[in-house]
Parts: C-alpha cells; sequence; structure tokens
C-alpha cells in the first residue's frame, strides 16, 4: 500500500470518510494550482494542467482526481452516448468523485447514488439487492465495483432489473484474458489472503475470459467497447490515458443492454 493510500485511510479512520471528502475537496483547488499548465487535459472537469500525479502508478486529475479508467469512460460517455440528455434517469453505484461531479452538473439529468456507505452517496444499497422498483432508470453505471461483491451473478440481475427496457448498464472491471475461467474461493475472506488470491486486499475474484457469459445470464445484450483503442495517441496523451510508468490505458467498457 502506498504512503498516499495509508495517509487517506488514517485520516478517514480519525475524522469519519464523510469529512475526509469535505477536506479533499476544500484542498482541491491548492493541488491543481501546483500542476498548473496546459500539457495535459481532464475531460471530467475540464480544467488543464502541467501533468497528472502520479497515484498507485496511475495518472491522477489533481483537481477531482479521476483516473485513467474515468476519463476513458467520460470520454466515452460523452461523444458516443445520449446518457446525458435532458429527463435521463442514472443510477451511479460506488460513485467515483470526480464522474458523480461532473455527472450532477449536468441541466436536466437526474443522478441517482448508491453505495454500502451511508456518507458516500444519496442512498444507501446493497448492489446485490437494489431498493428501487422494475424499470426505474434509463442508465446505470457500475465502475471496478462487482470485482468486490461475492455474489456478483445477482448484482448484475438487479441491475437489469432496475432498468427499463431498452436501457443500458455501462459496467467495468479488471479482467485477465490470460486466464480462461474466472478465478473465486469463497473460502479466502482474510484481506491478507484475498491480496495474494485476488492481487487486491477487497477483491474477491480474478475475472477470466468467460466473464461476458455472467452479464448474458442476468438478462444482458453485451456488447464489449475498447474505446481506448480508437482515440489516437496525441489525444491519448492529451487527457492522460497513458499511466505514468508508459503502459496505455486498455480498460474496455462493457456496454450491457436490457433488451427490449
Amino acid at each position: 500500500m502506498s504512503v498516499q493510500s495509508q495517509a487517506g485511510r488514517q485520516l478517514e479512520r480519525v475524522i469519519g470518510s464523510r469529512a475526509k471528502r469535505r477536506v479533499v475537496r476544500a484542498l482541491d483547488p491548492w493541488v491543481a494550482a501546483l500542476y498548473r499548465g496546459d500539457a495535459v487535459e481532464c475531460p471530467c472537469c475540464g480544467r488543464t494542467f502541467r501533468a497528472f500525479r502520479n497515484f498507485q502508478g496511475n495518472a491522477q486529475c489533481p483537481y477531482c482526481g479521476v483516473l485513467e479508467r474515468h476519463r476513458l469512460l467520460w470520454l466515452y460517455l460523452t461523444r458516443d452516448t445520449n446518457l446525458l440528455a435532458s429527463g435521463t434517469e442514472v443510477l451511479h453505484m460506488a460513485p467515483e468523485r470526480g464522474v458523480e461531479r461532473a455527472l450532477k452538473h449536468q441541466p436536466g439529468l437526474r443522478h441517482v447514488s448508491a453505495d454500502l456507505s451511508p456518507e458516500r452517496a444519496d442512498v444507501v444499497a446493497d448492489l446485490t439487492g437494489l431498493p428501487f422498483a422494475d424499470e426505474s432508470f434509463d442508465w446505470a453505471l457500475c465502475s471496478h465495483v462487482l470485482e468486490h461483491v461475492p455474489d456478483d451473478v445477482a448484482a448484475m440481475s438487479e441491475l437489469c432489473r432496475v432498468l427499463r427496457r431498452g436501457g443500458t448498464a455501462i459496467v467495468m472491471y479488471p479482467v485477465e484474458y490470460g486466464r480462461a475461467k474466472t478465478y473465486e474461493d469463497s473460502r479466502i475472506t482474510s484481506p491478507e489472503e484475498r491480496e495474494r488470491a485476488f492481487g487486491q486486499h477487497d477483491h474477491v475474484r480474478i475475472y477470466g475470459a468467460d466473464h461476458i457469459d455472467r452479464l448474458v445470464s442476468a438478462g444482458f445484450e453485451v456488447h464489449v467497447e475498447k474505446y481506448g483503442a480508437r482515440l489516437d495517441q496525441r489525444r491519448a496523451e492529451r487527457y492522460g490515458l497513458v499511466a505514468p510508468q508508459g503502459r496505455n490505458t486498455t480498460d474496455e467498457i462493457y456496454v450491457c443492454r436490457r433488451p427490449e
């Protein structure tokens, strides 16, 4: 765990997660000032900087805190979908601070965030049992959440249930395509064991090449959007889709449509 991550967790334990979020937001303009420049641009907050921050090997926006995958997702949503159309109703699971902030500022958009923690979202909700009626939303956003959920197929089914017919869930999670089958073991429960088995202390599986089958079994029609591959190198560098260590961002976006 990085020093930055440890410091963040210690601050949260001392003052609480809601107060921590207020402190971080109050510091945003000051941190951004240290990176003043025009070499890179964050599409989520619209600000430019001399560089993105190196945060745990990721390129983080100094102002709104989004990482490569969040900027990639935002570019796709704003350029290739009608999600931001007035009157659209969006469910946002475990909302990312910068993406949530950008969505909240969209006129005419009804944005509802949900999370297990009462201090992190509008609604306290378990993804495997959402407190919403059938067909409540036009869109759902669920980025890097399902790898944390023990019963991910139940969670996928709930996303499908609360979408209107023809609605779309945007899903993202890490996948190891060299692995034929998804690896999970419910007997692995401690953070230390999960770190060793799944690569992160709060992950409960490693998705393999069969992961799309789970989304289909939940009722979705799935399109794999390789949006990063559609951007040229100049734009990829401008939007910080090349991580500090030089690797290109290859996050896939799983566009999951509830059939009509």
